[in-house]
């Protein structure tokens, strides 16, 4: 393992592109600069590498992406730019008028297709084939971090402000799929597991939350009494394990399934977890069974903002239906909980 020499700034985020004859690592910074760096996985793990290339850009720079598919990366900030690795200048700058672009990410299977989170409560579709961006949809409120569904082309989930994380489909963003609830503070990231099926997601309120993909409840939450604020979250690859980095500047490795036991089984070991996770899929639906299976010890601070949320949202409710019942009929219309969060499409 060797070590990356940056200049003495904070440097933000890093994303690698790996290929067969050589290993590529690029990071940006915020004193704007880009730097690639090369490396050799047998260099002696007490050498410094100094970055092979590095640019300086005009404008501040948030977030990194690479493309899964060719030597292009993105980079957001006050705009969105398309870059070359072996070129200093951009290939294109795609615009839509954004104070600050926080967020970028590719799309793993339409390696053309990027999303972006906006400061003003926008999502923003390009494709790094066209010299516009494709669409805009504008939320309630602030999204902080977005991640694709690598199974899915279309599907992408967002961590929100207001708490929630919200599933859209591309080809239908008038509306969210699905809204996941769970969090009881700004959800700071996202990201999917390899599968497609699940994903995982850190918040201000100091838990780590795994949610089924076509689920709104979360099937597990993990805290600690030393994590604070989680900042990332990451899925292993091999679908096994959960990253997160919180404010304390600590890494925590969690397993996606924390039942699951480590190591080497026996054929018997094997037979008898298939064997139980079976009778917990057939009696799902009893109510001693559902009872243990959901419930999860959260902290004191937790449970009580949870609490204060559901008499929140009751109340909402109440006065809704009051309001209906008081008024002419027709004048204060059903609408969906999906179709209150999306303001406006552009």
């Amino acid at each position: 393992m060797a070590t990356l020499k940056a200049q003495e700034m904070l440097r933000e985020r890093f994303e690698s592109d790996q290929t067969k004859s050589k290993g590529k690592v690029i990071t940006i910074g915020d004193d704007k600069k880009i730097m690639m760096w090369g490396y050799d996985v047998n260099q002696h793990e007490d050498e410094t590498l100094r970055p092979v290339n590095m640019i300086t850009t005009k404008t501040v720079l948030a977030s990194l992406s690479h493309s899964y598919d060719g030597p292009c990366f993105a980079t957001s900030g006050e705009t969105c730019h398309i870059w070359d690795e072996s070129r200093n200048e951009p290939l294109k700058e795609l615009k839509w008028g954004v104070d600050m672009l926080q967020e970028v990410k590719y799309n793993p299977i339409e390696t053309s297709l990027l999303a972006a989170c906006g400061s003003d409560r926008g999502l923003i579709l390009y494709d790094q084939r066209e010299t516009k961006p494709l669409r805009k949809l504008v939320m309630t409120l602030r999204s902080n971090q977005l991640s694709w569904n690598p199974m899915q082309a279309f599907h992408f989930t967002v961590a929100n402000e207001d708490y929630n994380l919200y599933t859209y489909d591309t080809r239908y963003l008038t509306q969210p799929l699905k809204i996941h609830h769970g969090h009881v503070a700004s959800v700071t990231s996202v990201d999917y597991s390899p599968t497609g099926r699940e994903f995982v997601s850190g918040s201000y309120d100091k838990t780590i939350r795994i949610f089924d993909a076509t689920k709104a409840n979360s099937r597990e939450v993990y805290h600690t009494k030393r994590m604070q604020h989680v900042t990332c979250v990451n899925w292993s690859m091999d679908s096994k394990y959960i990253f997160s980095g919180s404010d304390e500047m600590n890494v925590r490795v969690w397993k996606a399934n924390a039942a699951e036991k480590l190591g080497p089984l026996q054929m018997r070991e094997k037979n008898a977890f298939n064997y139980n996770a079976a009778l917990k899929e057939k009696y799902a639906a009893h109510p001693a069974i559902k009872r243990i299976a959901q419930h999860r010890q959260v902290p004191k601070m937790v449970y009580n903002e949870q609490t204060k949320l559901r008499a929140a949202r009751q109340s909402e409710k109440r006065k809704e239906e009051n309001r209906r019942q008081n008024s002419k009929p027709g004048k204060v219309p059903y609408v969906a909980e999906a179709k209150k969060k999306v303001v406006r499409m552009e």
